[in-house]
């Protein structure tokens, strides 16, 4: 798999991780842990030596966010509209951003 594609999975299982909290975290608490877990695979399976200057400023923000995101939803968030809109947030710029790769 390319790394564009490895992206798009992230910010696609970002997105449902975050729908899924948005309509109650406990009702799906363990598929967004499943996802989580996937999630984290794909990203730690990121090369990220071949990104663009700009993409590369971008994914570096996503992990600093990321790996909080993740500790916070594996123990279950504290607010979860709060968090499920942090995943979506970034569903949607890895989605957008992902061009410059």
């Amino acid at each position: 798999m390319d790394t564009r594609s490895k992206i798009l999975d992230i910010a696609m299982n970002l997105n449902r991780v975050g729908n899924w909290a948005a309509d109650g975290y406990a009702k799906k608490q363990n598929r967004i842990i499943q996802f989580l877990n996937q999630t984290s695979n794909y990203v730690n399976s990121i090369d990220e030596a071949k990104f663009s200057g700009s993409f590369k400023k971008t994914f570096n923000l996503f992990l600093k966010d990321y790996h909080r995101l993740e500790e916070e939803g594996l123990r279950k968030p504290k607010d979860e509209l709060y968090w499920a809109e942090r995943m979506m947030t970034w569903g949607n710029i890895l989605t957008h951003r992902s061009k410059l790769i």
